[in-house]
């Protein structure tokens, strides 16, 4: 392990992309705040990197509740001073549903976690980032191969990414004059427990249903590694990783 004297915070870390992207980091010495809803999965995730206290603060967080990020990122001030890296990872999604039936309940889940949630971490960390010296920092958003290209029945989370997006790309216009970078990674069938599905069979668009390949996380982990690395006056504003065969490219 090195030391980087870098601060990092992950959403969504308690668990799948989230848990592996924390781990990642805390390997090549970043110290890094770990935010979700699970006290219990952040500190499992703490555990299973191997890490000690002084390198992590682990705080349960709702990005949908504007009092709740502002606390994590008070909170991360006062243990670490400052932050140098923002991983907006914090996710949901529902069941696949008829575009005609699906519940305004379930689309306001959905939105309220996947675009506000992005949107309030990044506004904190703007009036964190442009505040501390020296000014600047990187935000990356977990945007989905969704940003792109939709499933069939996912109007909510196919929405809530490509809003992803447009906030991908204005935050690294509004960024420049902070000095903070702002890119996003498009992520494919990398096997977590929300794509477990993806081994036994799912909807395509021509209405059958077929099994789909995944990747490792692990790769997901070392993309994000290495955007978060780059000095500041570089950027990668869209990285796609993805398994190399699923249904994506071209007509499947």
């Amino acid at each position: 392990m090195t030391s980087n004297n870098k601060i990092a915070m992950v959403t969504g870390a308690g668990s799948g992309i989230g848990r592996a992207v924390s781990i990642a980091l805390l390997r090549e010495g970043y110290c890094v705040v770990l935010a979700g809803r699970r006290a219990e999965a952040l500190h499992e995730t703490v555990s299973l990197a191997g890490a000690d206290e002084t390198r992590t603060l682990v705080q349960p967080a709702d990005v949908t509740q504007p009092d709740s990020v502002r606390e994590l990122f008070a909170r991360t001030k006062e243990k670490f001073g400052r932050l140098d890296f923002l991983f907006n990872n914090a996710g949901t999604n529902v069941p696949g549903t008829l575009l005609e039936d699906l519940r305004f309940e379930d689309w306001k889940k959905v939105i309220d976690v996947n675009i506000t949630g992005v949107f309030l971490c990044t506004q904190e960390a703007f009036r964190l980032m442009k505040s501390q010296n020296p000014m600047g920092g990187r935000i990356v958003n977990n945007g989905s191969i969704s940003a792109t290209t939709p499933r069939p029945n996912s109007a909510p989370y196919t929405s809530s990414k490509h809003a992803v997006t447009g906030l991908t790309k204005a935050t690294a216009l509004d960024g420049r004059k902070y000095n903070i970078a702002c890119g996003q990674i498009d992520i494919g069938n990398a096997l977590t427990p929300m794509a477990a599905r993806m081994k036994e069979g799912v909807l395509q668009a021509n209405g059958t249903v077929a099994v789909e390949p995944t990747m490792d996380v692990e790769h997901v982990a070392r993309a994000v590694v290495y955007m978060a690395s780059l000095p500041l006056d570089a950027n990668v504003l869209f990285m796609t990783v993805m398994a190399t065969k699923m249904p994506f490219v071209g007509r499947g």
